[in-house]
């Protein structure tokens, strides 16, 4: 089984419980059983940019909101190393155009992780066979 990597609003809504896919719910499921469940430090970015421009409402400060999504018991932050930002500007096919996406793509890539997400561009980019993902 591949581990699982959630994308940001994958991230915002299991954390605020909105509702999910049911294969999303059963990938995530089958992960805590025995993998982990990755989220990228973009992420942390993405959340906080939200929160700025007031397009993201959270009870706390977005660092502690994201603390407190990785304490989730096996759930971890996902590695951005000098390699996957490099591939992110070298990825085969049609990536996605948006750096954050193509930061998401490349760590999936690397990694081998599934994505869970909603993004239009990252799920178009599965369908073309260079990354796995599940839409939620």
């Amino acid at each position: 089984m591949k581990p699982i990597l959630l994308d940001t609003c994958a991230a915002i809504w299991i954390a605020e419980d909105e509702p999910l896919a049911a294969d999303a719910v059963q990938a995530i499921d089958a992960a805590r059983e025995g993998a982990i469940i990755f989220v990228s430090p973009m992420s942390a970015w993405e959340v906080g940019m939200l929160a700025a421009r007031k397009r993201l409402t959270i009870a706390m400060e977005p660092e502690a909101w994201f603390e407190k999504f990785l304490a989730v018991p096996g759930t971890r932050l996902a590695p951005l190393t000098l390699s996957i930002l490099i591939a992110s500007s070298f990825l085969p096919g049609d990536p996605p155009r948006d750096p954050v996406d193509r930061i998401i793509a490349a760590t999936a890539r690397e990694g081998g992780y599934r994505v869970i997400t909603r993004d239009r561009m990252l799920l178009d980019y599965a369908l073309q066979g260079y990354m796995s993902a599940i839409a939620c």
